[in-house]
């Protein structure tokens, strides 16, 4: 069992940058893909990136692609989505999740193990 927690979410302009982080609770993490999704109001949760154990192949959506960057500190238990040139479309509930077969890139929510509480991204315009 691995608890995670994100943080960083919050209130930007458009244009602007956040980057948010996905703290584990377990060393178990070195082993697993990770992944972010985000859930607008009304619209189901969608796939936004993912990572595998080593942090060696990333995939990303392509709504996302050239602005958004995952990686990972095995070292820290940590999983990170640098989010640039955000836009208000950006805006949601942001979720990271942990998949414990750690080679796979899986872009469906029901294919992962473990998720976070969700952290509020705001973007204006």
């Amino acid at each position: 069992q691995v608890q995670l927690v994100e943080s960083g979410g919050g209130l930007v302009q458009a244009g602007g940058s956040l980057r948010l982080s996905c703290a584990a609770s377990a060393r178990t993490f070195t082993y697993y893909a990770m992944g972010w999704f985000r859930q607008a109001p009304g619209k189901e949760r969608e796939f936004v990136a993912a990572i595998t154990w080593s942090g060696s192949n990333t995939r990303l959506a392509n709504s996302v692609k050239g602005r958004f960057t995952i990686s990972r500190d095995n070292a820290k238990n940590t999983a990170y989505l640098q989010m640039s040139s955000l836009k208000p479309e950006d805006t949601a509930v942001y979720y990271c999740a942990a998949d414990t077969l750690g080679v796979r890139l899986r872009i469906g929510q029901y294919e992962y193990d473990y998720w976070g509480q969700g952290t509020q991204v705001t973007v204006s315009s």
